[in-house]
């Protein structure tokens, strides 16, 4: 089987739900020309239905649909020259089942505060996630460290144009780096 790699970048916006993922993921694939997936909607009917009923989801529920998510992610790099899919990927092992086979993706940590995030929750209409379910993403949420080097930690405590402005700036400026390397 060929492994082969192609130049072309992978990123995922992670965090929990709330932290802007989907709304910054939008605005920077728009102003990047680039591939986008929202995440959620690999997830097996299973899943949703789950979380509809208020319930979180444990690692066996993820499994699959990481395994979907890796998928969609190889696909994407062969018909993109970037790409970005939004998947709250919260622990390492689940950063790694992303990562694995593939050494062009890198994560967007949308990283915000319990009372930034709750004030979005409450607001939101129509979303499958209830409010009460983002203690639980918290303490399930392994905080990226010096170890994973392909992650770009955005301070999502600001207004949205920021973000995305601050996004879009960490991305150019890692993708110079990987030009010169």
């Amino acid at each position: 089987m060929n492994t082969h790699q192609n130049n072309n970048r992978i990123y995922i916006f992670m965090g929990v739900s709330g932290s802007g993922k989907s709304a910054v993921a939008n605005a920077v694939a728009q102003q990047l020309s680039a591939g986008f997936l929202d995440g959620d909607f690999l997830h097996p009917r299973s899943n949703i239905l789950k979380m509809a009923g208020g319930d979180a989801l444990n690692d066996e529920d993820r499994a699959p649909w990481l395994a979907a998510l890796n998928d969609a992610a190889f696909a994407m790099q062969r018909t993109h020259s970037v790409s970005v899919i939004v998947c709250s990927a919260l622990k390492k092992r689940y950063r790694d089942r992303l990562r694995a086979g593939n050494s062009n993706l890198s994560f967007v940590y949308m990283n915000g505060e319990m009372p930034v995030i709750e004030a979005r929750l409450a607001a939101r209409k129509g979303h499958f996630f209830k409010p009460q379910m983002l203690i639980s993403q918290f303490a399930a949420l392994e905080q990226p460290g010096a170890e994973e080097s392909d992650v770009i930690t955005i301070n999502i405590n600001q207004p949205l144009d920021d973000v995305i402005a601050e996004t879009l700036q960490h991305i150019h400026s890692f993708q110079s780096q990987e030009q010169c390397a």
